[in-house]
């Protein structure tokens, strides 16, 4: 490691531009992707904003951490899906899961009345052909101007990326799976 002199002078001008609302991407092979839009979640819901959660991949019951804590706080968070592919009985009606569960997340960002809407896992539906990528950038530019919306998920389509105005790319550089340590509950759930 080495030893560096803290910043004496502000790193940055402040822009100057309008305040707007904003997509973000978190996306790669890395861990934390949605964990960093749950960060935005409640960042968003401590400062009074209203915040809706979609996860595309997630079926309507789970209860995994992220569900409990946002339920006790009251950020609403809803599965769409059934599960990941590989768990999958039907493959059709995993794509009709996430084409329904796609007109709602678009409906809600439409309708202005969310501050944050987070499009967990999205990219999946969009690479297995379930969702018409047009459809979801005409939705992303006609959101009205003050919604954020962060999308997540590994391999997110180059134009989705395009058009965000922030896009973080999650890197693997090292993972327990990977070394045989099983899923921690609390830390991947």
């Amino acid at each position: 490691m080495q030893i560096e002199t803290p910043p004496s002078a502000k790193p940055y001008d402040k822009p100057e531009g309008e305040r707007r609302g904003i997509i973000i991407v978190n996306t790669g092979d890395g861990k934390g992707k949605s964990t960093a839009a749950f960060g935005l979640a409640l960042r968003a819901h401590g400062r009074g904003k209203a915040v809706q959660i979609y996860q595309f991949m997630k079926v309507p019951t789970a209860r995994f951490g992220e569900h409990r804590m946002f339920e006790q706080i009251g950020i609403p968070i809803e599965g769409l899906g059934d599960g990941f592919s590989w768990k999958s009985q039907d493959l059709e009606h995993s794509a009709q899961l996430a084409r329904d569960g796609w007109q709602k997340a678009r409906a809600t960002i439409l309708a202005g009345e969310h501050f944050l809407v987070v499009l967990d896992e999205i990219t999946y539906p969009l690479i297995y052909g379930w969702l018409p990528l047009q459809d979801v950038l005409d939705t992303l530019r006609a959101r009205p101007t003050h919604v954020h919306v962060c999308l997540t998920g590994r391999r997110c389509p180059p134009e989705i990326i395009e058009l965000a105005d922030t896009v973080t790319e999650m890197t693997k550089i090292k993972h327990a799976f990977n070394a045989g340590v099983p899923a921690q509950r609390g830390i991947e759930d």
